[in-house]
């Protein structure tokens, strides 16, 4: 099943709503005391500044588009249409239902259809994704889409391996175990060969 994949707004035409430094730093002190320490101790004073300031870093992904990244492309392949690959990528996330990290690499490729991208832009797309809350399964299918719609390449495949820190931290507590999801398109969802081409490629044995 196709998932939904939501278009966030950018961040110049919410930036009307979007709370100031000082809001943020004094909902940061609120969270201090619920927790139970007190925010105007020496070793807190900052922290709330600090924490701020972290997020603008850590969710610097609103305020990017993966279309304005993977606008350029080329054309001059010189006949290459075979699979382009570009593995073990690493990323951070953070899961939205916890606000805790998500650590993991992605691995994606397309099937070129006349144009090829940058390298580079491919693992950009990954960290716009990454640094916003995200769920595993949405971020595999992000990537996917936004390659898929801005490049038309004939296949998109994404595999994602992450350590949910909700699971590590709390809860299950679970340290180690890892999450994988798979996103395909075009020829990599219609032709099992394909699928298991990219599969093995990622494997590191083709």
């Amino acid at each position: 099943m196709d998932a939904k994949v939501t278009n966030f707004p950018r961040v110049e035409e919410e930036e009307a709503r979007r709370p100031t430094q000082e809001e943020a730093e004094e909902a940061v002190r609120v969270l201090l005391r619920w927790a139970g320490d007190d925010p105007e101790r020496e070793g807190l004073l900052d922290t709330p500044a600090r924490v701020a300031r972290s997020y603008r870093e850590l969710f610097s992904g609103y305020d990017l588009a993966a279309e304005d990244v993977l606008g350029r492309t080329f054309e001059e392949v010189a006949g290459y249409d075979d699979i382009v690959l570009v593995k073990d990528i690493p990323f951070f996330s953070h899961c939205e239902h916890h606000m805790v990290p998500i650590i993991g690499k992605a691995h994606v490729a397309y099937l070129p259809n006349g144009r090829v991208l940058g390298l580079s832009k491919i693992a950009r797309v990954v960290d716009i994704f990454g640094r916003r809350l995200q769920t595993q399964e949405t971020m595999t299918a992000q990537i996917a889409k936004s390659i898929d719609d801005t490049l038309l390449p004939r296949g998109v495949a994404v595999m994602i391996e992450a350590e949910h820190m909700c699971m590590a931290m709390r809860g299950i507590q679970k340290q180690g175990s890892t999450t994988l999801t798979t996103t395909f398109t075009g020829a990599f969802k219609t032709e099992p060969a394909e699928q298991v081409r990219f599969m093995t490629m990622i494997r590191g044995r083709g």
